[in-house]
């Protein structure tokens, strides 16, 4: 009698005590003792198995009802990325699809020099759940006439191709975006006919971007107006 008193006082008084605590970080220990510890009765393991999910239950629904969701590497990495961001006034971003859903955005781009000085240009992102190993993959969705961008809104920047390494971020994106606009590359062209007339003909190239711009046809292509 004596020694199940001293095992009552030892072992299953302070289970049952911790049992009944709120402190989500007790769960593993309950687990273990509950299955590797014969001399606990099929009730109390069952009572011990309900605290633990009851438990559980209160720390996924700690956010008022919904499950928390578990953040990727990838996810955190862009929170981080995000909070650091320090754009030109030119440079803008949205999230269409609410916060919550960062993997999923939109940069606008005003440039405020170069050929395409008062244009606005919209430019998706999607992230990979193993950002930063994976660049980005952007599309423009403004139509622009640029050597670098196509028709089908395909971007040519090399920190999004062979170039991309991890330690990049979206802020460095943003910048060589914002880039293809003040400098844009007939050397590594997307829309060859553009990047010909860039090379060759300058003057013919703006004008072609200036009529681009306010909405209209440049050879048998129109562009809607996004200035």
């Amino acid at each position: 009698m004596i020694h199940l008193l001293l095992l009552y006082a030892t072992f299953i008084m302070p289970l049952s005590l911790l049992a009944h605590s709120n402190h989500s970080y007790f769960c593993p220990f309950f687990s273990f003792f509950s299955v590797s510890n014969s001399f606990l009765t099929p009730g109390a393991m069952i009572r011990l198995f309900k605290v633990k999910e009851k438990q559980r239950e209160l720390a996924e629904n700690a956010n008022g009802g919904a499950p928390v969701k578990k953040q990727t590497a990838g996810e955190l990495r862009l929170h981080k990325d995000i909070s650091e961001l320090n754009l030109p006034k030119s440079c803008t971003i949205s999230f269409p699809n609410g916060k919550d859903n960062l993997m999923n955005f939109e940069v606008s781009i005003h440039p405020d020099e170069g050929y395409y000085l008062g244009g606005t240009f919209l430019f998706s992102f999607q992230v990979s759940p193993i950002y930063p190993h994976e660049a980005p993959k952007v599309k423009c969705k403004t139509k622009v006439y640029h050597p670098n961008i196509d028709l089908e809104g395909n971007v040519c920047l090399n920190i999004l191709r062979e170039d991309w390494k991890p330690v990049l971020n979206i802020n460095t994106i943003i910048y060589g975006l914002y880039h293809l606009f003040t400098e844009p590359n007939y050397e590594d062209p997307l829309n060859h006919d553009a990047a010909a007339v860039l090379r060759d003909n300058p003057k013919m190239f703006e004008c072609n971007v200036r009529r681009a711009m306010a909405g209209g046809y440049v050879g048998q292509t129109f562009f809607p107006r996004c200035i």
